[in-house]
């Protein structure tokens, strides 16, 4: 059997302990408010986004640009090349070092972005098994295209009832890695995930930005269309005459493998656009599902028209700053 690892933040305490926190699906808002939360509290911002650390990738993942950050540093943005493979793991070491580094110049810690494996990483520690086997993941894959991914749904149910009825048949990603580790262990990833499940005994609330399902759904219709007029198009042939492809890690960034299809003549725009639509709708129901399992979650009620600089002021006042 393969031996499993099983990370904690670096610290005794939690590594979120004392920090700030803000959240919200894709198109909430994070990046205005976050500046504007930033000022209030005298913090720096770590990103906590997943595809903000690659180079290159900034429209498709809608960074912040270095004039719209308002002078706020912002941490963990542009650290690899989209070539090369980031993990969870990796992300919690920097986050941690970043931290202190932070705490040393007398600022607040404020973390801003929508990842939920990443905010759960830092809030509970993460569980860290096996290393990919990835000849059995491109089994794994083919099976999906073949017979459709409620087969994997089918397998992981027969060995994992408990990760089977936690996962939508269509997550393919978690689906495999489940199988997986499964397979490399001996032993159900629900198992050993269960230490991981508890919430964080000291910690702020996590601040998630929450909005009308349809209004959330237009601002992320609005966002897809301006970052094809933005030229997510040309950033991805830009990305493409590097000669390298992207990264197993960066390839999962919405809208690109989209674009990629298109450019080869798969797919016209139109319908590519409407197909990065769906998907980043799928996504933000994802994250919404991610953040109302977790406890230390506090939901912001956001509406139209929004006022950045008011919401921060009461995510400022909720937090005890």
């Amino acid at each position: 059997m393969t031996e499993i690892a099983l990370i904690r933040p670096a610290t005794s305490a939690p590594l979120f302990a004392g920090c700030w926190c803000l959240t919200g699906p894709t198109a909430s808002g994070k990046s205005a408010v976050g500046i504007e939360l930033a000022r209030r509290i005298n913090a720096e911002i770590i990103s906590l986004d997943s595809m903000a650390v690659y180079r290159g990738m900034d429209v498709g993942t809608a960074k912040a640009s270095v004039t719209e950050r308002h002078g706020i540093p912002h941490h963990l943005i542009d650290i690899v090349d989209p070539w090369e493979d980031f993990s969870v793991a990796q992300y919690l070491a920097l986050a941690d070092e970043t931290r202190h580094q932070i705490r040393e110049r007398g600022r607040e810690v404020l973390f801003v972005g929508g990842t939920p494996l990443y905010l759960k990483a830092l809030l509970r520690g993460l569980f860290s098994g096996p290393a990919a086997d990835w000849a059995l993941r491109r089994d794994l894959e083919e099976i999906a295209r073949q017979n459709g991914t409620a087969e994997l749904h089918r397998r992981l149910a027969a060995v994992d009832r408990a990760a089977a009825a936690k996962l939508h048949p269509n997550d393919v990603r978690r689906l495999i890695r489940a199988l997986e580790v499964h397979h490399r262990t001996g032993r159900p990833i629900s198992e050993q995930q269960r230490e991981f499940d508890a919430p964080a005994a000291d910690h702020r609330p996590v601040f998630v930005l929450d909005w009308p399902r349809e209004r959330l759904r237009e601002r992320i219709d609005w966002r897809v269309e301006a970052m094809f007029a933005a030229g997510l198009v040309d950033e991805v042939v830009g990305l493409l005459a590097s000669g390298r492809p992207l990264s197993r890690t960066a390839s999962q960034a919405l809208g690109y493998r989209d674009v990629i299809e298109h450019l080869d003549g798969k797919v016209d725009l139109q319908t590519t656009i409407d197909l990065v639509k769906l998907r980043t709708r799928q996504l933000a129901k994802r994250q919404l599902t991610w953040f109302r399992s977790l406890r230390e979650c506090c939901w912001i009620a956001v509406s139209e028209p929004v006022d950045s600089a008011h919401v921060a002021e009461r995510i400022a006042i909720a937090g005890g700053s």
